[in-house]
């Protein structure tokens, strides 16, 4: 034992469960609603303070605590209602329209009444650009037209902007150009595709871009807001608990890594996860995944590994990220 306590996390869209294990070894659960303003600020906070026996407003003995690891639905919710940061796309000239295109996929081939989903970008910024196939500058990057949008788009409000030109997953400079004027002008979250999907295809690589801008922020927030309440002021940033977070992929990263494209499953990842190492100690190597929350119910399927498609459809949105093959179904026991 390390002599610290120890917390794991499932925020839901209903419940707050946390299951911790005290500096003696004796595991301990808890349970509250995930939104409660008028108790709480945040149900993963307030459930750690319940265990610890300490007040609403008292600090956190952050040298109590070994690690707290957590799953969150925040980024999903934010996805689902569309309470995302107002983001710009910003694409190479000629292809303004390419998101909204897409694959031109017909899910319902006879439905005559299409209702395409509502787009995550708010404004769109075309840059004068063009990078062949094979490197070949067709045409240079106009820098002060550039510069001009983004401050257009920037006095409007919106700080968050998603860059993707064509080819630039193979060739970086002229976004890599598009991104340090961003940052020069004041937006505060800039995804650029090289860095989020550094994968061809105009479409899939751009989805997922919007998608980090969209969701980033928001997501950074909450990541903030909880490790500001696990540093106490008045000790070392040494003495802080190690943060980390599950990925849509199944996989727990550092709380200053957690990025929009990797947060849309946290939250149901962690029960396939559990699931599987479950019925592996009972001895079972098939198994089929059925998680009933508050607000949803998920389903998955396991048969020796874990399924990690690329590419997925959440909320309408395309992602070209690893996450796990989950079905959700909008009825829980709520």
């Amino acid at each position: 034992m390390s002599g610290m306590w120890d917390f794991w996390i499932d925020r839901g869209g209903t419940f707050t469960d946390i299951v911790a294990r005290t500096p003696d070894g004796e595991i301990v659960a808890h349970k509250l609603l995930s939104e409660n303003p008028e108790a709480y600020r945040d149900a993963a906070i307030q459930g750690i303070r319940d265990l610890l026996g300490i007040d609403r407003e008292a600090a956190i003995p952050s040298d109590a605590i070994n690690a707290v690891k957590m799953g969150t639905t925040v980024a999903t919710n934010a996805l689902l209602e569309r309470k995302g940061d107002r983001t710009a796309l910003v694409i190479t000239k000629g292809f303004r329209d390419a998101l909204e295109i897409g694959y031109q996929a017909r899910p319902h081939l006879l439905d005559r009444h299409i209702a395409k989903p509502e787009l995550l970008y708010e404004v769109t910024v075309e840059v004068t650009e063009r990078i062949s196939s094979n490197g070949d500058k067709l045409l240079a990057l106009d820098l002060e037209s550039t510069r001009k949008a983004l401050e257009s788009v920037y006095q409007d409000g919106i700080r968050a902007c998603a860059i993707v030109l064509m080819h630039g997953f193979r060739y970086h400079e002229h976004e890599k150009q598009v991104a340090a004027i961003a940052r020069e002008i004041g937006f505060t979250q800039v995804s650029v595709s090289h860095e989020v999907s550094p994968l061809m295809q105009l479409v899939g690589r751009g989805d997922t871009t919007v998608v980090d801008a969209y969701l980033s922020p928001i997501l950074r927030r909450y990541v903030d807001q909880v490790a500001g309440e696990l540093s106490a002021k008045d000790q070392a940033a040494t003495a802080a608990p190690r943060l980390m977070f599950m990925q849509s992929h199944g996989g727990l990263t550092a709380a200053d890594l957690f990025q929009g494209k990797d947060a849309i499953l946290s939250g149901p990842a962690g029960g396939v996860v559990g699931a599987v190492e479950t019925a592996k100690i009972a001895g079972f190597d098939k198994v089929i995944g059925f998680d009933m929350g508050g607000t949803s119910t998920d389903v998955s399927h396991y048969a020796g590994e874990l399924e990690r498609p690329l590419e997925t459809e959440v909320a309408g949105v395309r992602t070209r990220a690893p996450m796990m093959q989950i079905n959700t179904v909008a009825a829980g026991g709520g």
